[in-house]
C-alpha cells in the first residue's frame, strides 16, 4: 500500500488482496512510511494497539472497580501469553479486540446514560463496533451485537435493541462501513460476492477454509494462552454461577463476553487461537476481580478460590516441568514422541530448558503461597511466570523467531542474486515479499501457497491461464516463462519438490544448494538448454520423498542428512 499508493485496495506481491479490509493495513502503511521499511515499524501498530487496550480497560475498570482492580487487571491481561503474543505480531486481532471492547464499553455507559449523553455514548459505539469492521469484516460487529444481546437478555433490559439500532447509529454506520464497501466494489466487481459469501459466510458455516476444530477447541487453547492465570478459572466458574446474584454489572459483561466469545467462534467452521482475544481479555478482568476482593479479604470466598487455583497451578507447574525434564535430561525426544519432526517444531526444544526453569519458579511459588495462605504471593507467582519465561529464553525465543521468519531466507537470496527475480515452485514464503522489497513469482496451479483466500479466488475464477495474476506462473508454463527472462532467475523449492528443482537444474547446468533448513535453491539463467527443457514440476513427477536422487545431486543437497 506505502509503495503503490494503494489506499483502497490493498496489493500483496503484486496482487490485489481483499481478504480483510484496508483499516489495518493503512496503520502498518503509515508506520512504515514513518519509521522506515524495519521490522519495528511493522510491528509499531500492533504494539500500540495493544497498549490502548489497556488504557481502556484500565480506565473501565477503575470507574467501576476502583484504581486497585484496574491496576490488577492491566497486569493480568498484559502477562497472558495470547495477548503479549498478538501485541508484538503483524496481525489484525489486537486491533479488532480494542475495537470491539470500545463498542462494548461505550454500549455499557450509554445504557447508565439518559437523554442526549446516552444518543452520544450509543454513537460512539456504533463507531467503534464500524471500525471493527473496517479491521475484519463482519465479525468486528457481530461479536459485540452478539454480546450486548445476550447481556441485555440477561439482565432483562428492555428497549436496548432499539437504542443500539437507532437511525443516527445506523446512518454513522454504514457511512462508515459503506464508503470502503462501495468503493472497492467499484473497483472490483467481483469483491461483494466474495466478501459477503465466500469470505464471511461460508467462512463461518463451511470447511472450506481448512480451519476446521472440534467444538472443544478453544478450551485447551485458553487454557494454554491464558496460562498460569487460567489455574483460576475451575473454581471461578462455579463460584461465579452461585454467586451470580449478587454480581455488579460490569460483572456481568466482563462474564457474558468471557462466554460468548469462545462459544461463537465455536459454532463457527473457521477456527484460530487468536479469535478469542476478546475473550481472554474479559477473563483477565474476572481474575484481577477476583485477586482485588482476595487482597481486600484475605479469608473470604476469593482469597480461597485464589489458593485452590494456587494449588491447581502448583501441581500443573511440576507436572509440566517433569516432562520437559524428561527430554531436557534424558531422552530428548519429547516432541518426536508426540509425532512432531517438522523442522521448524523441532527448535521448540530449545525453549524447553528455560520454561523448564519458569515453570520450577511458578510450582514453588504457588506452593509457597498455599502454605502461608498468601494471595499476594501466589498473585506474584502467576506474574513472573511469563517474564520469568522470556528472561530465560530471550535467546532461544530469537532463534525460533529467525526460523519462521523470512528474513534469513531474503538474505541468503540477496547474497545469490542481489535485487533479481525469485521464482518458488509450489511453495510459498509470506514474508518474503517484504524483506525483499520486491514481488516474488509463484508457480502454482491454484494459488493457494499465498495463504490468501481471495488469490486463490482470482486464479479459480480467471477464464485462463493468460489472466492470472502476473506473478503467479502455471506449471505448465513455467518453462516457456524462464526462456523468456534476460537476467537469470533464483528459483526455490521445499523439500518435498526437490527432485524437481534437480531436474530444473541439471537441465540449465545449473547447481543446487542448501538455502536455510528445508529451502533449497539453484541460479537458473533461462537461455541455456531451453530447447531440451521440460516442465519442471508435472503432477506425475514423483516427489523426493519417493525417488532417488542422483549421486551428484544426493552430496549437492545431503538430502538424508539435513533435509528430513
Amino acid at each position: 500500500m506505502q509503495k503503490a499508493g494503494a489506499w483502497l485496495v490493498p496489493v500483496y506481491n503484486g496482487i490485489p488482496y481483499l481478504d480483510k479490509p484496508p483499516f489495518y493495513f493503512r496503520t502498518v502503511a503509515i508506520s512504515l512510511a514513518v519509521f522506515g521499511r524495519t521490522e519495528f515499524a511493522a510491528r509499531v501498530p500492533s504494539a500500540l494497539f495493544g497498549c490502548a487496550l489497556l488504557v481502556v480497560v484500565w480506565a473501565f475498570c477503575r470507574r467501576e472497580y476502583g484504581w486497585q482492580t484496574a491496576a490488577l487487571a492491566v497486569l493480568v491481561v498484559a502477562t497472558t501469553p495470547m495477548f503479549l503474543g498478538l501485541a508484538r505480531m503483524v496481525i489484525f486481532d489486537m486491533a479488532l479486540a480494542l475495537a470491539i471492547w470500545a463498542s462494548l464499553f461505550a454500549a455499557y455507559v450509554a445504557e447508565e446514560k439518559s437523554g442526549g449523553a446516552r444518543r452520544m455514548w450509543w454513537l460512539a459505539s456504533a463507531v467503534a463496533a464500524a471500525t471493527a469492521t473496517l479491521i475484519k469484516g463482519p465479525v468486528g460487529f457481530l461479536v459485540p451485537l452478539v454480546v450486548l444481546l445476550v447481556l441485555a437478555a440477561v439482565e432483562r433490559k428492555r428497549g436496548v435493541l432499539g437504542r443500539m439500532f437507532s437511525p443516527l447509529n445506523l446512518a454513522v454506520f454504514f457511512a462508515l462501513v459503506l464508503a470502503w464497501f462501495i468503493g472497492v466494489s467499484l473497483r472490483r466487481p467481483d469483491f461483494p460476492h466474495y466478501g459477503i459469501v465466500e469470505e464471511s459466510l461460508q467462512r463461518f458455516t463451511t470447511s472450506k477454509f481448512n480451519r476446521l476444530g472440534p467444538f472443544y477447541y478453544y478450551v485447551p487453547v485458553i487454557a494454554g494462552f491464558f496460562f498460569p492465570w487460567s489455574a483460576i478459572l475451575p473454581g471461578a466458574m462455579v463460584a461465579g454461577w452461585r454467586a451470580r446474584a449478587k454480581a455488579l454489572p460490569a460483572d456481568r459483561l466482563f462474564g457474558v463476553a468471557a462466554i460468548v466469545v469462545p462459544l461463537f467462534f465455536s459454532i463457527s467452521h473457521s477456527k484460530l487461537p487468536q479469535y478469542v482475544l476478546p475473550g481472554i481479555v474479559a477473563l483477565g478482568v474476572l481474575v484481577a476481580r477476583i485477586f482485588g476482593m482476595a487482597w481486600e479479604d484475605p479469608k473470604g470466598r476469593a482469597a480461597r478460590l485464589v489458593l485452590r487455583g494456587a494449588v491447581i497451578a502448583a501441581v500443573a507447574s511440576f507436572a509440566l516441568a517433569a516432562l520437559l525434564a524428561v527430554d531436557v535430561f534424558h531422552m530428548r525426544a519429547l516432541l518426536p514422541a508426540f509425532g512432531v519432526r517438522n523442522a521448524q517444531s523441532l527448535l521448540l526444544r530449545g525453549l524447553f530448558a528455560p520454561l523448564l526453569v519458569a515453570l520450577a519458579v511458578l510450582g514453588v511459588t504457588t506452593a509457597t503461597a498455599r502454605v502461608l495462605r498468601s494471595c499476594r504471593v501466589a498473585f506474584m507467582g502467576f506474574l513472573l511466570f511469563l517474564p520469568v519465561t522470556m528472561i530465560a529464553g530471550r535467546r532461544e525465543l530469537r532463534a525460533y523467531a529467525d526460523s519462521v521468519s523470512s528474513r534469513p531466507l531474503a538474505e541468503r537470496i540477496e547474497m545469490e542474486n542481489p535485487g533479481g527475480d525469485v521464482a518458488m515452485l509450489e511453495c510459498f514464503s509470506t514474508g518474503l515479499p517484504y524483506y525483499l522489497d520486491r514481488p516474488v513469482f509463484l508457480v502454482s496451479r491454484d494459488g493457494a501457497e499465498t495463504t490468501s483466500n481471495y488469490i486463490a479466488h482470482l486464479v479459480a475464477t480467471s477464464p485462463d491461464e493468460q489472466s492470472w495474476p502476473p506473478t503467479i506462473i502455471p506449471p505448465d508454463r513455467f518453462a516457456a516463462w524462464l526462456a523468456g527472462r534476460t537476467a537469470p532467475v533464483f528459483v526455490l523449492a521445499r523439500t518435498d519438490r526437490t527432485a524437481d528443482l534437480v531436474a530444473l537444474a541439471e537441465s540449465h547446468g545449473a547447481t543446487v544448494e542448501t538455502i536455510e533448513p528445508g529451502w533449497f535453491g539453484a541460479l537458473i539463467n533461462g537461455k541455456i538448454h531451453t530447447t531440451t527443457l521440460s516442465p519442471p514440476i508435472a503432477p506425475e513427477m514423483p516427489t523426493a520423498s519417493t525417488t532417488p536422487l542422483t549421486a551428484t545431486a544426493s552430496t549437492i543437497l545431503n538430502v538424508r542428512g539435513g533435509a528430513h
